[in-house]
């Protein structure tokens, strides 16, 4: 049996959230929580202060993402509060909406939530390796689609979805075009305006290095999205109704504006390691990881590898062993955090035909290594002799 080195464990769950974060996202939370005051509630030195960070942070994620305006970036706790948004924000009873089996219970959920309030809802089928039909997309628009929503990554295969495709399709039928960007925001470039995207989702502590609590969306000019929720804005205090103009208009409260430094500082770092050094590490590790179990008797693995361009994330089974077993086993005999189970993505498993075992996740950072890849390979063997 192979031994834990020095009982580190080995985390192979960035998929979930990145555990090891840029010095800098510490640093930048630490000076945050001693001097930040709330941004746009006065006039002193340190909600000024509190104010730049968080303009800054918006300034940071236009540019990654290509938005005409910093207005145009909305704050959130998280992807899931941000496809929440977008869905009951833009959506209403008698409207047709189009998604795909690829998508996670944060846009599926709101979805059902919708239809039972009188939307209609067509679900794209993905086949045995998860990948979608690209003529699906026009073949389901109606004469009342209002939108598409779209995963760029899957969260249980890795496989990428032609992004700009479904754009250039969404565009041409005149519908809105939605993409949650939980798993690629940060290691994949995103250009909004070529990629056609009306609202771009994502979250800050996975691919974007930040802290948990952080997330965002984009909402391209020209779109309007309902407010999930209304209240204190720092400004217009005396109107009845929440105020129209963005970045106010679906920012309501308090915004974590500690947590908006540190992912301000994982933007900087990000911007200086540079997106495609990050990816190509990350997609390095997970071809070694790849390339050291798909041969092993009793392996299964999920998803398309017939291109590198993919997140960094190996899904696979072990015989018919249960997926949580083995994940309890990677941990506690090897030290090795991964994730089991269905992933919160319960169509994507029906398509895989992995429902009742689940799958065990392995999902790579840049911050791992060779030596940890070699250590999961091994204990990947050692359990499929066991």
């Amino acid at each position: 049996m192979m031994e834990q080195k020095e009982n580190r464990m080995i985390y192979l769950d960035n998929a979930a959230t990145t555990l090891r974060k840029p010095e800098a996202v510490a640093r930048a939370v630490t000076e945050a929580l001693c001097s930040m005051g709330n941004a746009g509630r006065g006039g002193h030195e340190a909600t000024l202060g509190a104010s730049r960070v968080i303009f800054d942070t918006r300034q940071k994620l236009a540019k990654l993402f290509h938005g005409e305006s910093p207005k145009q970036i909305v704050f959130t706790a998280n992807s899931t509060e941000s496809l929440n948004m977008a869905v009951k924000g833009i959506l209403s009873p008698g409207d047709h909406v189009i998604t795909t089996q690829l998508e996670h219970n944060s846009v599926l959920r709101p979805l059902y939530e919708m239809e039972k309030q009188g939307v209609e809802l067509t679900i794209l089928p993905a086949n045995r390796e998860g990948c979608l039909r690209m003529e699906d997309f026009g073949q389901a628009v109606r004469a009342n689609t209002k939108a598409v929503f779209c995963t760029h990554g899957s969260n249980v295969t890795g496989n990428l979805v032609d992004i700009h495709g479904v754009g250039e399709t969404a565009r041409r039928h005149g519908i809105l075009f939605c993409v949650d960007a939980s798993q690629t925001a940060g290691v994949f470039p995103i250009d909004v305006q070529e990629m056609k995207i009306d609202i771009l989702c994502f979250t800050g502590h996975k691919g974007l290095l930040g802290p948990q609590g952080t997330g965002g969306m984009y909402v391209g000019k020209g779109v309007t999205v309902r407010p999930l929720k209304t209240g204190g804005s720092g400004v217009l205090t005396y109107e009845r109704e929440h105020p129209s103009q963005m970045p106010a208009a679906l920012e309501a409260g308090t915004l974590n504006g500690h947590g908006l430094a540190g992912l301000n500082g994982a933007l900087d770092y990000i911007k200086e390691t540079g997106i495609h050094r990050i990816r190509e590490k990350e997609l390095d590790l997970m071809w070694q990881f790849y390339e050291g179990v798909r041969q092993i008797p009793g392996v299964k693995i999920y998803g398309d590898f017939r291109r590198r361009q993919r997140c960094p994330v190996v899904s696979l089974n072990i015989r018919d062993y249960d997926s949580s077993v083995v994940s309890d086993e990677l941990f506690v005999t090897y030290g090795i955090a991964t994730r089991s189970g269905a992933h919160c993505a319960p169509l994507m498993h029906q398509a895989l035909g992995t429902v009742a075992q689940g799958a065990v996740r392995f999902s790579f950072s840049h911050y791992n290594t060779e030596e940890e890849v070699d250590m999961a390979v091994g204990a990947v063997k050692e359990i499929a002799r066991g």
